[in-house]
């Protein structure tokens, strides 16, 4: 039986752009143009008409720009986005941004030559969109259905309130684990996805979750209010000096490193710190791990998922020598094998799994981990 054709919509605000695309996807025996636009708002109005697969975005766009536009994807549901931009020294920050806001590739779009430059690189088009769309399947066949299905389901419904679910949690007293307990997770390319796939596997009850993911400042907040949005955690950016809950999720801030302490109560809480970069990182996981580790040891969860580069591998390590519990995304779930793989190959993980069991395998040590005493 044939396979579908990958649809995918081209926004650029050039026309030769979109012709000389189109004709390139169209070209292909697995994918097909299903439409263009040449701004935000008509892409807007084509992607609820036409439903694509995988959209291929220019970044300077009239109206609203693409980096601001791939911003307000971010918060509905998974859509694989391919940058297809003109490269200029600028933009070199921009890139960054859209790559930490979710975009699964940024190719380049040649100054001169535009049309004969593309055809020259079709093929490296079509084959990352195919990856992006591949990468996106994986993970939400990896993850299995989630607690909430935020492509299907939308945002959760009729709940209480933040403070009443946080109360709720605290009170039920951590089912399924005891003590004082913390999971912190870290993750950058192809994170915002793998993230809220990982939390939606924990229970409303779990422990406090402190997570990293590497974004520009200004993006943290949408990014947290939309995992909020889609699970029945607590999610927010978090704040300096907060105390940690049951059923809480604090993400960094993109301005700052994330760290735990103990407050002037004995109780776990969030500290902001402006300090250097590491790793070229702030927020940096290395941070976040290396806190966790020497304050909580053995009563933490260390959590390292796709990413680029290698913040976190070390920080792992360190929770895994204080007696941490340990775990990194294995490669056929990651959209980039990078920081996992720099985790593994130090001996800092104690069990590499798919995305889809990452979460239901934590809590399970957990419990075992409580009824063994």
């Amino acid at each position: 039986m044939p396979t579908r054709p990958l649809r995918v919509l081209v926004v650029d605000d050039s026309a030769l752009v979109r012709q000389v695309l189109c004709a390139i996807i169209d070209a292909q025996p697995d994918m097909q143009a299903v439409g263009t636009a040449g701004d935000a708002a008509a892409a807007r109005s084509r992607i609820a008409a036409l439903a694509p697969d995988a959209l291929t975005l220019d970044i300077q766009l009239p109206g609203m720009n693409g980096l601001d536009f791939l911003r307000e994807l971010a918060g509905g549901p998974p859509l694989p986005v391919l940058i297809v931009a003109t490269p200029t020294e600028a933009q070199a920050q921009v890139v960054q941004q859209a790559r930490a806001l979710g975009a699964c590739g940024v190719l380049p779009k040649p100054r001169l030559g535009v049309a004969q430059g593309l055809q020259e690189e079709g093929e490296a088009i079509c084959q990352a969109l195919r990856q992006a769309v591949q990468a996106a399947g994986r993970v939400r066949a990896e993850a299995g259905p989630p607690a909430v299905a935020p492509a299907a389901s939308g945002p959760v419904t009729g709940r209480a309130p933040l403070s009443a679910r946080t109360a709720a949690a605290a009170a039920a007293g951590g089912r399924g684990w005891r003590g004082e307990r913390l999971i912190v997770a870290g993750a950058s390319t192809g994170g915002t996805e793998a993230l809220l796939h990982f939390l939606a596997q924990l229970p409303p009850d779990c422990p406090p979750v402190m997570a990293v993911q590497h974004m520009p400042a200004g993006f943290t907040r949408s990014f947290a209010d939309r995992l909020d949005r889609h699970l029945p955690l607590q999610v927010s950016e978090a704040q300096d000096g907060q105390t940690l809950l049951p059923g809480q999720v604090l993400i960094a801030p993109g301005s700052h490193h994330l760290a735990v302490r103990r407050g002037a109560q004995g109780r776990l809480e969030a500290i902001l710190l402006e300090t250097a970069p590491v790793n070229r990182h702030r927020p940096s996981v290395d941070v976040l791990f290396d806190s966790a580790a020497g304050l909580i040891g053995r009563r933490a969860s260390g959590v390292l998922m796709t990413g680029m580069g290698r913040d976190g591998a070390a920080g792992l390590l360190a929770l895994r020598r204080a007696g941490a519990a340990t775990y990194a995304q294995d490669e056929a779930s990651c959209v980039v094998f990078g920081m996992p793989r720099e985790a593994i190959a130090l001996g800092a993980a104690a069990r590499v799994l798919p995305l889809g069991q990452l979460g239901t395998v934590l809590m399970q040590d957990l419990a075992d981990a409580a009824a063994s005493g």
